[in-house]
């Protein structure tokens, strides 16, 4: 007769529990940990160096502090704007005034570099005229705009228009003149309209040049916003509290408005850059 065999169960711990999916999930604490190890911070170096020379300036009185205020004077400045002032006004309409002078400027910019880049006649038209305009100082127009719009709201958006337009029209013109002129002919042997030539070979052949000309076009903006706030001074805006701050001998109020311009124009640059990359996420996939 055959032995039996003997099966054994494998016994079962109850410490040895598998770990749920859950469990393996790093917490909060620890995911913004990470999140500040994988960031690059070396962006930080100078401007927490010119704030410690701030501080040391201002705390051991080698300047005048009535004219450079100290930064915690600064920061109480700032936070009583922020809650008992008028910042959320003054900064609402300050952005407001600057996406609309670049919604303008820049669409005029697109249109008028659209067709000086597409037809010889109109370059042959416009083009010395523009290339004369362009060399007028902005700040040189203020007066006429004054004069033909006052000193309120449109006034400062079609100041803010006439920065934003010139960046756009410029690189839009060069964009597609820079396009070789294979592919119009490639395009043409597959049977494109114009619409079709347009959309798929000119328009994506120049859209780097273009994307720089709308980035410029919104540093522009925003440095004519804070300009057209500062000569034609009228209603709500940053450069308005500024000029107040000045006015009344409110160095903290002044230098709190350059910190929210400094701020708000890196923020800007940021968002343009973002979005650049990320329109042109495609080239980057076809290379």
């Amino acid at each position: 007769m055959s032995n039996p065999t003997i099966q054994t169960v494998p016994a079962i711990v109850p410490d040895e529990v598998p770990a749920t999916p859950s469990d393996s999930r790093p917490g909060i604490l620890q995911r913004g940990l990470q999140f500040l190890w994988r960031r690059d911070w070396r962006g930080f170096v100078l401007p927490l160096l010119a704030l410690a020379l701030w501080w040391g300036v201002t705390h051991f009185k080698l300047a005048n502090t009535e004219v450079l205020a100290p930064p915690g004077a600064v920061l109480i400045e700032g936070l009583h704007q922020v809650f008992n002032g008028g910042f959320v006004w003054d900064l609402t309409a300050s952005i407001s005034r600057d996406l609309a002078g670049f919604t303008i400027g820049g669409l005029a910019g697109f249109a008028l570099g659209t067709l000086l880049g597409t037809s010889r006649l109109a370059e042959l038209l416009v083009a010395p005229s523009f290339n004369a305009v362009k060399q007028i100082a902005l700040f040189a127009w203020i007066p006429m705009i004054s004069v033909w719009f006052g000193m309120g709201e449109p006034a400062k958006v079609v100041f803010i228009s006439l920065a934003a337009f010139y960046p756009v029209a410029i690189n839009t013109f060069e964009g597609i003149r820079s396009v070789n002129r294979d592919y119009a002919e490639v395009a043409r042997v597959y049977g494109f309209s114009r619409l079709q030539l347009w959309r798929r070979v000119i328009l994506p052949a120049a859209s780097p040049q273009i994307f720089t000309g709308l980035h410029l076009a919104l540093i522009y903006a925003w440095l004519a916003t804070i300009g057209a706030e500062y000569f034609l001074k009228s209603g709500y805006g940053v450069g308005n509290s500024m000029i107040d701050g000045r006015e009344h001998f409110n160095m903290g109020s002044v230098l709190f408005g350059l910190v929210v311009v400094g701020s708000i124009g890196a923020l800007l640059n940021q968002l343009a850059v973002r979005l650049e990359h990320r329109a042109l996420k495609w080239r980057n996939r076809s290379a």
